[in-house]
């Protein structure tokens, strides 16, 4: 346990013990539906002595534990110092309903509203993007925590070009080394290393499996619970595919397992192209070189043949299928500031993106079932 995870379980304690109760339209003015979701729901509100904007978190008394919601604000206030991380105001309370706090508004919204699908946020705008992440997410796991919930919907913006975001929902943050039932669920952002769990009645199942009858069906359908450590590489793992859908208005696979077509061949590529080392040579590749004596590449995927050796380079360090050789979010920093999409690419998207009607999202549709 480090010394932070330490001051949280003290923050919260005290927290149990001072929390209030009010009225929200005493002091606050409601103004409008931020966002919800399975925890509850965010609504902008501006304080009224102080008149200053705010994002109110509700979280229903009836299903949240109140540990969960200390554990959360505390989070939140205390850790979030980060410029790139939203940060709670220092407002805890509770109603007969609800148990609330006050966090820092995005009045520009999320990143999901700004990512028009199939054609993504401008090369900058998902540098900057990834850039500020980077950061976020290196500051957390510096104390010891990780947030295992990177995605479009999650990330505030205080712009409307990116030039300043913040990741919030600090709701699933777990100190590294917790030990944790493992999950697998059918999205891109599922890791490689939680398909152990597919299939577990208690690991988010798989919805494709045909519906179990009789009792001798659900003894044999049921496996042991699989759990694993809570390490950062989850969220190396999240950002990889949160960039890739930025960029391209896209999910790169429907789902990390063995049985997907678009995955496998990702994972052949990735295996060959580790075997020739083509990490070393990204540089050269980037500039038109001919290496001496290089062997030949293995074919790309279709999905990542718009993208440059330098945005590869970045994928495959964060998309690494082992989650010990997956690099950290500081790792990535090194693969921002050149181009990423081949030019005839970034030409197609620039021309559909003023064909666009308006701004759309990849939406994240998986429930992963652990709130």
């Amino acid at each position: 346990m480090t010394a932070a995870t330490r001051l949280l379980d003290d923050m919260c304690h005290l927290t149990a013990q001072s929390l209030i109760k009010l009225e929200t339209s005493e002091h606050f003015q409601v103004v409008k539906l931020l966002g919800e979701g399975s925890y509850g729901k965010v609504m902008l509100a501006v304080h009224n002595k102080s008149g200053s904007p705010m994002a109110l978190k509700f979280f229903p008394r009836v299903s949240t534990n109140l540990c969960t919601f200390l554990r959360e604000y505390n989070v939140s206030l205390r850790f979030c110092t980060h410029p790139s991380l939203s940060r709670a105001l220092g407002i805890a309370y509770s109603t007969p309903s609800h148990y609330v706090f006050a966090q820092q508004a995005g009045l520009f919204g999320d990143l999901y509203d700004f990512i028009v699908p199939e054609v993504g946020l401008e090369e900058d705008g998902c540098q900057r993007v990834v850039s500020q992440l980077c950061g976020a997410l290196s500051h957390l796991h510096s104390l010891g925590f990780v947030h295992r919930d990177v995605k479009p919907e999650n990330v505030f913006l205080c712009d409307a070009a990116c030039r300043w975001v913040k990741l919030g929902d600090f709701g699933m943050v777990k100190a590294r080394g917790t030990k944790v039932p493992e999950v697998w669920y059918r999205s891109p952002y599922c890791t490689p290393e939680a398909e152990v769990a597919r299939g577990n009645r208690d690991g988010g199942g798989d919805a494709g499996d045909p519906p179990v009858k009789s009792r001798d069906e659900r003894k044999k359908k049921r496996r042991p619970q699989v759990w694993a450590m809570v390490e950062p590489s989850v969220d190396s793992w999240a950002l990889g595919v949160l960039a890739y859908a930025a960029l391209t208005g896209a999910h790169p696979w429907p789902q990390t397992s063995s049985d997907c077509t678009a995955y496998l061949k990702y994972l052949r590529w990735f295996s060959a192209a580790k075997t020739l080392e083509d990490r070393l040579d990204v540089w050269a590749e980037q500039q038109h070189q001919v290496m001496a004596g290089a062997k030949e590449r293995p074919p790309v995927p279709p999905q990542f043949a718009r993208f440059t050796p330098l945005a590869r380079a970045f994928f495959r360090l964060l998309l690494d299928p082992s989650p010990r050789d997956r690099g950290r979010p500081e790792d990535a920093l090194g693969y921002l500031g050149g181009p990423w999409m081949l030019a005839g690419e970034k030409e197609r998207l620039e021309e559909q993106r003023k064909k666009s009607p308006g701004r759309g999202a990849v939406k994240e549709n998986e429930s992963r079932g652990q709130r």
